[in-house]
């Protein structure tokens, strides 16, 4: 397989990938509308914390599309050897996708957090920086798909 075969396939991963975060974040959003109007309480009923749940998961799986799907892709197809988070971070800000590395750091923090088991008396601190991300998170991938429109002329919306 020669560079150009090997592009070919790099960028129609990268719009499968691109897609399958659209539709990712659609959810992540439905989710984030319900838990903002739901806000910040001592308690929540079974409904709300249901509801915070989902957010938490779909922040986390955006996340990780964001990170583990099209940024690897992207960064392989920029011929950048981008090996960690703080890595990436770094290439982006400097690509001005991001305004600091931390914000991209801060969100895989708290995905790590979601995906490890978190103990009940934190739920409501964990659930407040979700909201708190999710605009940072939605904000990240609305840079990189202009962004990737600039240098790739990648088909995103």
């Amino acid at each position: 397989m020669n560079i150009f075969e090997k592009r070919k396939i790099l960028r129609a991963q990268l719009d499968l990938n691109i897609k399958s975060l659209e539709k990712s974040i659609d959810a992540l959003s439905y989710s984030y509308e319900k838990c903002r109007d739901i806000g910040e309480k001592k308690e929540y009923s079974p409904g709300e914390q249901e509801k915070f749940e989902a957010l938490t998961s779909r922040f986390a799986r955006t996340s990780d599309i964001l990170t583990q799907k099209v940024l690897k892709t992207v960064f392989i197809l920029l011929q950048e050897n981008v090996r960690t988070i703080i890595d990436a971070a770094n290439l982006l800000e400097k690509l001005e996708i991001i305004e600091l590395a931390d914000d991209l750091l801060n969100i895989r923090e708290l995905r790590n957090q979601i995906a490890h088991e978190y103990q009940m008396t934190e739920l409501n601190s964990l659930f407040m920086d979700v909201l708190k991300y999710v605009p940072e998170l939605k904000k990240i991938i609305n840079e990189l798909k202009k962004y990737l429109k600039e240098v790739f002329a990648a088909s995103v919306k």
